[in-house]
This record gives C-alpha cells, sequence and structure tokens, in this order.
C-alpha cells in the first residue's frame, strides 16, 4: 500500500526543519497525549478488574459461592442436608456454620462483631483464614473457650495470642428483670489477617460446639456454606442444589443474588470510566488532526511540485496518512508499555509515592482492600490499542484528503 516514495517523503516531512519547529512541536504533545490517553485507560482498567478479582476471591473465599438458609432461622438436619449437597456435581464442599452478631468487648474496647462457629475440619480447609494466620495456631481450636480473631480487631483491641476476648449477646435469657444478655470471655488462639479490612475488624471464630452452646442452638445451625469449582457459573449448581434439597424447608442464595448490587456497582464504574477515559484519547486525536493540517498548509508548494511531476492524489493521501499514522501508532504503543510496566508494578510505586508524600494514598478502611490490586486482561489491552490506532488513523483521514485536494496550478500560482 505504502511505496518506496511515500514512505520516503513522509519521513521526511516528520523530520522538522529550520521553520517548521512549531509543526513539530505539536505533532509531538499529540503522540504524549495518545500515549498518556492509552497508558491512563489500561492503568485505570487494570485496576478495576483487579479490584473486582481481588474482592470477589476474598469474599467468596470467606463467605462460600452459596448459602443454605433454614426457613425457621434455623437447620435441624444439617449433617444430612450437607451430605446430600455435597453430592451435587460441581460442589466442593458443604459446611454447617452458625452465624449471629455480638458486641465484641476487651477493656475499653467495645464494637459490633460477626461470630462464625465452625468446626475444626472446616476452618482448616479455609484457606483465607487458615493460610493467613500471623500469630498462633488452630491445633487448639475445638475446646469450648478458644477463639480466632483478625488483624485490625488484635491491634485495635490490644489482643494478642492467650488474651481474653468478651463475647455479649443481646440475646439472652428471659427473667422478671428482663431479658439479660449472655457474657463469655474466650482465650484468643490465633490470629488471621484475610487480606479484607472490614473481616479482620469484625470477624471471630468459635468452635462450632462452643457456639451452639453460646447462642442456644443445640444440635443446629444457622446456614450450610458451599463451595463449588465453578463460582463463574454458579446458577446452574444453585438449580441442582434446590432439586437435590426438595421438600426440606431451606432456602439457597448464591453469591450473584447476595451481593449483585455490589459487584453491579463495581461494572459500572468500570464502564463510565472507560468511556471518560477514552476521551483522553479522542482530544489527542485532535491535536493529530491539528497537527496534519497544519503540516498541509505548510506543504501546499511541496505539494503543487510533487503532482506536477507525477505524484498522483493517491499518493499525495498516503503521504499524510503515514504522517499521522506514524503519531498515532507510535504514541499508541509507547503508552501500552508504559501503562503496562506501571500495573506490573503498581503497588512498588503507589508505596514509593506514599513515602515521598506522607499520605495514605490507598485506606483499606474505604477500599476494603488492604493493597492496590491490578489485573491485566489481555483482550481489554488490545481492545485499547485497536480503538487508539482506529481513532489515530480516522484523524488523519481529513486531511490527507485535503491534501490530496490540492490543486497544483493553484498553489504555484500563489506561491
Amino acid at each position: 500500500m505504502f511505496g518506496p516514495f511515500e514512505r520516503a517523503v513522509a519521513g521526511r516531512y516528520l523530520h522538522a526543519r529550520r521553520g517548521e519547529r512549531f509543526v513539530s512541536v505539536i505533532a509531538i504533545f499529540s503522540l504524549v497525549g495518545i500515549a498518556l490517553g492509552v497508558a491512563t485507560l489500561i492503568i485505570v482498567m487494570s485496576v478495576m478488574n483487579g479490584f473486582k478479582a481481588d474482592l470477589l476471591g476474598r469474599i467468596l473465599g470467606l463467605n462460600g459461592d452459596l448459602s443454605v438458609y433454614g426457613i425457621s432461622r434455623t437447620i435441624s438436619d444439617y449433617d444430612a442436608l450437607a451430605g446430600r449437597i455435597r453430592k451435587v456435581p460441581g460442589v466442593e464442599s458443604a459446611n454447617p456454620l452458625i452465624e449471629a452478631q455480638v458486641l465484641l468487648n476487651s477493656g475499653g474496647y467495645n464494637a459490633g462483631g460477626l461470630v462464625r462457629g465452625m468446626t475444626q475440619a472446616d476452618l482448616q480447609g479455609l484457606k483465607e483464614i487458615s493460610g493467613s494466620l500471623v500469630a498462633g495456631s488452630l491445633d487448639e481450636f475445638g475446646s469450648d473457650d478458644t477463639i480466632v480473631v483478625g488483624t485490625t480487631l488484635a491491634e485495635r483491641a490490644g489482643l494478642s495470642v492467650g488474651a481474653r476476648l468478651t463475647l455479649v449477646s443481646p440475646n439472652g435469657a428471659a427473667t422478671a428483670f428482663g431479658t439479660m444478655p449472655r457474657v463469655r470471655a474466650y482465650r484468643v488462639i490465633a490470629i488471621f489477617d484475610a487480606g479484607v479490612n472490614d473481616y479482620n475488624a469484625s470477624y471471630v471464630f468459635l468452635p462450632l460446639h462452643a457456639a451452639q452452646v453460646y447462642f442456644q442452638m443445640p444440635r443446629q445451625v444457622t446456614q450450610i456454606q458451599v463451595m463449588t469449582h465453578d463460582a463463574e457459573n454458579v446458577g446452574p449448581i444453585r438449580a441442582n442444589i434446590e432439586q437435590a434439597l426438595g421438600g426440606t424447608q431451606v432456602r439457597v442464595m448464591d453469591w450473584t443474588q447476595s451481593n449483585n448490587a455490589f459487584f453491579g456497582a463495581v461494572q459500572v464504574e468500570q464502564n463510565v470510566m472507560f468511556l471518560i477515559l477514552t476521551l483522553i484519547i479522542l482530544v489527542a486525536a485532535f491535536n493529530v488532526i491539528s497537527s496534519l493540517i497544519m503540516m498541509v498548509k505548510d506543504k501546499t508548494a511541496d505539494i503543487a511540485v510533487l503532482r506536477t511531476l507525477g505524484a498522483t492524489r493517491g499518493a499525495i493521501m498516503r503521504i499524510f496518512l503515514m504522517c499521522g499514522a506514524s503519531v498515532g501508532v507510535t504514541g499508541t504503543f509507547v503508552g501500552t508499555g508504559l501503562g503496562i510496566v506501571f500495573c506490573l508494578n503498581i503497588e512498588h510505586i503507589r508505596q514509593g509515592l506514599q513515602k515521598i508524600t506522607g499520605t495514605d494514598l490507598f485506606n483499606p478502611e474505604v477500599y476494603y482492600l488492604e493493597h492496590l490490586p491490578a489485573k491485566l486482561v489481555w483482550a481489554q489491552v488490545f481492545e485499547v490499542i485497536a480503538m487508539a490506532l482506529v481513532l489515530s488513523l480516522l484523524a488523519t483521514l481529513y486531511p490527507s484528503w485535503r491534501a490530496a485536494r490540492t490543486d497544483p496550478v493553484e498553489a504555484l500560482r500563489h506561491e
């Protein structure tokens, strides 16, 4: 498509000579604008992909892909139901547990919390907890007075392994003076760091039988937590579980139902950010148009001479297409490289900027996670590259067409 003649002339025009510096500066700014737009779009989309994937993985790892609840608030024959659920194709595990809200008290610290009662085997299988212990171990998890807490709660309440944490439940025994809350102290045997600030600050784990005693639920649980082999396609598995548990007084809810609003909001924000940041590339493409128009205006006499020497309109159009495309293609690939390198080192960059500025750039209490995630989705990277190239090439069409329509007679008469 582009012959040696067109390439030679386009290369000569891209090297500014005396008196043509201004056009060259505009072309450089256009290249920088496209590069920054592409890099910014790749970085922001990768951060949002990482945020969504990391948060989804941690939430599902702690809460399960599905949960089976009793219609009457509790489930009595949970062992039999869990056995039936485990036989459903696609189910990885089914763990009965008790979940209830309490008041956490330690010295002068008081805060609301969520208690989860699980067996030792089930908690060992929960890798988000058993694989993230920062102190203690789960070997003693089974005694009636043991408890496992998160790092944030331990820091705020001044807890360490061996310390006592008091649980206060408002659902106590009824007396002549009213309902008396249940109060009991438990010994901390392990401290975990789940990577999600909310879980580290408010979740505590009790042995299942200890939770049944504390919440007065003998041989009962509040739910059965189900993990699957494919969380992305949990719908068919949920339907199979409902069919397997037909006739029982339970209801099944998967993560898309319980967290639908949250992850829907993240997806909407991701789409909006993509559209907004695309405008940066669009603005840079308009700079390409302006620089090419100025180049065409500046090279009017050259175009007329080339036309009189036999250059066709197609050749003139291809020359200026190459000039504009060179800026767009170079800017796109420079921005792509910059964005990929930034994403691969984003956590180190964040920590460096925090040391320089002395500010917290990623507050875990606001963003749920304790580090800045980034996940490169190569399909999205190629989409950004394709979009930037298309916009850059479209920006060269009108100036190139104007150059090809230049009348050599009129141009030489005015020169």
